[in-house]
């Protein structure tokens, strides 16, 4: 990946667990299915001739674009999820993401007002985490998905410790 352009020199980035694609992947084909499934519906319909509209190329054009459209999306998950990495650094916490439209957010400890823990189900069962860091502004708010649980923890004492030391002036 070519991110020097945007990425502070001298960083070495933090990845989050390749576990995560499992993660993303339930997640698209929950999502996916139920779109391919709803649109659908209108080809079954003019199949079983219950409707004379839309015409039967539309009818199947669109779940076929809807398709093809969610495979892409397949294809590019692995590659999202490698993208995505963090660094510590002595004042700030570098946030890295992104294929096409790549973005590195830095938040200072400073700012930090507190660091959370999220597990969905999926997550739980592979063992990871993700951890939402809440800022003093909403544009600032940042999350690092697909990390282990035992690095989430470890992270989020370390980031709280950090902040409130900012926070105090030491």
């Amino acid at each position: 990946m070519h991110t020097e352009a945007i990425d502070p020199p001298g960083i070495s980035w933090q990845r989050v667990s390749p576990k995560y694609v499992t993660v993303r992947l339930v997640q698209w084909a929950l999502g996916n299915l139920i779109t391919v499934l709803v649109l659908c519906l209108p080809l079954v319909l003019v199949l079983l001739g219950w409707w004379r509209w839309p015409p039967l190329w539309l009818a199947i054009l669109v779940p076929a674009a809807a398709l093809v459209l969610a495979v892409w999306r397949l294809v590019l998950i692995p590659r999202q999820v490698r993208a995505i990495g963090y660094a510590e650094r002595d004042d700030d916490l570098l946030i890295r993401g992104g294929i096409f439209f790549q973005r590195t957010m830095v938040v200072p400890y400073g700012r930090m007002q507190y660091v959370d823990i999220g597990v969905g189900p999926v997550e739980r069962g592979l063992g990871l985490c993700t951890l939402k860091l809440h800022t003093a502004s909403p544009g600032t708010n940042a999350l690092i998905p697909g990390l282990p649980a035992a690095e989430g923890a470890r992270l989020r004492e370390q980031l709280s410790a950090r902040g409130e030391a900012r926070l105090a002036g030491l």
